[in-house]
């Protein structure tokens, strides 16, 4: 059965190849493995279920990542020849960068050789380069391929990979992190040092790749989880001091810095701004008011029952006077006084006449 060995070569770049199992390999080891159009030398890294892991990172680091593919196979480990052949090439490869970097300046390319790396058989000369734009460098690989008699091949990196593939310091004093350890390059936003209260100075937060900070991404969650226990900054909170504003929260110390309606401020631990907090709330709490009216019965002299009850509960209607029987009645008055009158003045009148 084959077993995945993973193998690292120049810049920090890691491959993944097969081995079966004729004689145990250990870490460290130098072998030639099987690669497109040629052969390389690298030196192991892993072995059987760490490379696995290591090989399934493709989904943000899960081992539960389905692996990849080996590329190809582990020939034999590597003889003292093929190291002294690997070494000399590597001793060569930094006059092959300056060859590369003047032909760039006499095509007027803009970009920027960053490294060059030979394959172990001579038969792949990889160039790797940074720029801002794309550029059309068709005319650069006919004048490399005749000028070193081997294929190249150019290959636009950004600035992360270029700082991972040329290692250095950083600004802690250790090595960077994403040619030491770290697996997979992920994005950081400038929202990551908002969240920890970081000076937003770029010469403070960037790293030697002129990006933001890879160990930005490291403690973030921690600030979001403890800051959930605390109130928000600017928010009002009423106290047994009365109405105070937060004005700083130090998640550390558990401590916040709050003032007052009238100006002064006093720092408080979490705990205290709990406790003054329910001691407020209990001193403002007002005892239920009792509904507006009750019905009671006075079981000494009357008898509840399920008919007083419901009549109890039920509210009044109140009844009332028909207005149009009203009209009716006060226009009959008015009409039998106009008939009085008129048939006493039409009485006279004829009797006169």
């Amino acid at each position: 059965m084959n077993e995945l060995i993973e193998v690292g070569f120049k810049g920090n770049r890691k491959d993944f190849f097969a081995w079966d199992n004729r004689s145990p390999l250990e870490i460290g080891t130098a072998v030639v493995v099987e690669v497109d159009r040629g052969r390389d030398v690298g030196h192991i890294t892993a072995i059987g279920e760490a490379a696995a892991r290591k090989c399934g990172v493709g989904c943000s680091g899960c081992d539960l990542a389905k692996p990849n593919e080996a590329r190809g196979n582990v020939l034999r480990p590597a003889s003292s020849e093929d190291t002294h052949l690997i070494d000399e090439l590597r001793k060569a490869e930094e006059d092959v960068r300056r060859t590369v970097i003047e032909r760039v300046q006499a095509h007027g390319l803009l970009m920027k050789v960053s490294d060059a790396e030979w394959q172990w058989d001579r038969k792949k000369l990889t160039v790797y380069f940074t720029a801002e734009k794309r550029v059309d460098f068709r005319a650069l690989v006919r004048d490399l391929a005749g000028l070193f008699r081997t294929r190249i091949e150019l290959r636009q990196i950004g600035a992360r990979d270029e700082a991972k593939r040329l290692d250095g310091i950083g600004r802690c004093g250790r090595q960077y992190c994403c040619s030491s350890w770290l697996p997979e390059l992920k994005p950081v936003s400038l929202s990551l040092a908002k969240d920890q209260r970081l000076s937003l100075n770029p010469s403070q937060i960037s790293g030697g790749c002129g990006r933001l900070l890879c160990c930005l991404r490291y403690e973030h969650d921690f600030y979001v989880s403890s800051r959930k226990r605390f109130p928000k900054e600017g928010r009002k909170i009423h106290t047994t001091a009365g109405a105070e504003t937060v004005m700083a929260v130090d998640i550390f110390r558990e401590r916040l810095l709050l003032r007052g309606e009238d100006g002064a401020t006093r720092t408080a631990t979490l705990a205290e701004l709990k406790q003054d907090v329910a001691a407020a709330e209990a001193s403002t709490d007002k005892p239920p008011q009792p509904p507006s009216a009750l019905v009671a019965f006075d079981e000494a002299h009357s008898k509840v029952t399920a008919e007083n009850a419901a009549e109890a509960v039920t509210p009044r209607k109140r009844k009332r006077r028909s207005r149009r029987g009203r009209r009716r009645g006060h226009g009959g008055s008015d009409r039998g006084d106009r008939s009085d009158d008129g048939s006493g003045d039409r009485s006279g009148d004829d009797g006169g006449r």
